[in-house]
């Protein structure tokens, strides 16, 4: 079935050529070579069955056929540019929707977000807490920050913000605390270990990062998200597993010990935008949080 219309790059490179009046400023403000440029044309002419232009001394002069070519694609090429400055105003207009787990919403983010506010004011972000059933490549969502192992979808885009880092931390309270901060990590292996029914592999990953068995390891309370499972451990119910990143303010602040330090997972915290999306919001955002995170050691 024959075209409706002519190729778009050909119509591009012969606009480009009208209103110049010249192939080499036409090819330099396109970005190709002065050849593409007069392939373009000489197709355009052949497609259409008429000559465009008319060498006028050492330069080129249109045609009347050209002429009607040149304001038709003028009027067109003007009207698109104006719907494309609606759309991304609109577009800028609307609150970027981010999802992310609980536990990342209310440990992490939730404490910077007026910081965030300030930084990026008209990012009019808007933040949803979810676990598993958030993805960006849905639609009314824009983005979603997430530890999750390589590789990655192919059609996202996928802002990388850096390795996680995972370890067993401990609450002050805890009946045996002083013995088990004191003791070395295969000391774990005979207490009851708190744990997320979300991520059942923290713990047998974490023990044989440590070189310790993990059919040894013996599992106490579950909980079904990594934010209750910090509070149980804040509470000294127990010793608990979780990134870094999430913990760091409650060790600073000696609500929590991390005894044993932190190991490198293979998975990363990263922020997956849907590759329709092309926001530049998304790309601001994503500097700020690896400034954030660079800011506070994770």
């Amino acid at each position: 079935m024959a075209r409706d219309l002519p190729s778009l790059n050909a119509l591009r490179a012969f606009e480009a050529v009208a209103r110049l009046n010249s192939v080499s400023k036409a090819a330099e403000q396109l970005n190709v070579t002065h050849g593409a440029v007069s392939r373009q044309l000489k197709a355009l002419e052949e497609e259409l069955g008429v000559s465009l232009f008319s060498k006028d001394g050492r330069g080129l002069k249109v045609t009347e056929a050209g002429a009607l070519l040149r304001d038709g694609c003028t009027e067109a090429f003007d009207r698109l540019r104006g719907v494309c400055r609606q759309l991304q105003h609109t577009q800028q207009q609307a609150p970027f929707l981010l999802g992310c787990s609980g536990s990342l919403l209310a440990r992490w983010f939730i404490p910077r977000l007026g910081k965030l506010n300030a930084d990026l004011p008209d990012l009019r972000l808007h933040l949803s807490a979810g676990e598993g059933d958030i993805d960006p490549r849905r639609a009314g969502w824009d983005a979603l920050l997430v530890f999750a192992e390589p590789p990655w979808p192919a059609d996202v885009q996928v802002y990388d913000l850096g390795a996680e880092c995972i370890g067993p931390v401990i609450s002050p309270h805890h009946r045996h605390y002083a013995r088990l901060a004191a003791a070395p990590a295969s000391a774990l292996l005979g207490e009851p270990l708190l744990h997320t029914l979300s991520r059942p592999q923290a713990w047998p990953q974490w023990a044989e990062g440590e070189g310790l068995a993990a059919d040894k390891l013996v599992l106490g309370q579950g909980f079904e998200h990594l934010y209750y499972l910090l509070e149980a451990a804040v509470a000294g119910l127990g010793v608990a597993i979780a990134p870094q990143m999430l913990v760091a303010e409650d060790i600073q602040a000696g609500r929590l010990a991390a005894p044993w330090g932190f190991r490198q997972t293979p998975a990363r915290l990263a922020l997956w935008v849907a590759q329709r999306q092309q926001d530049e919001r998304a790309r601001r955002l994503a500097a700020w949080l690896h400034e954030a995170l660079r800011a506070t050691g994770r």
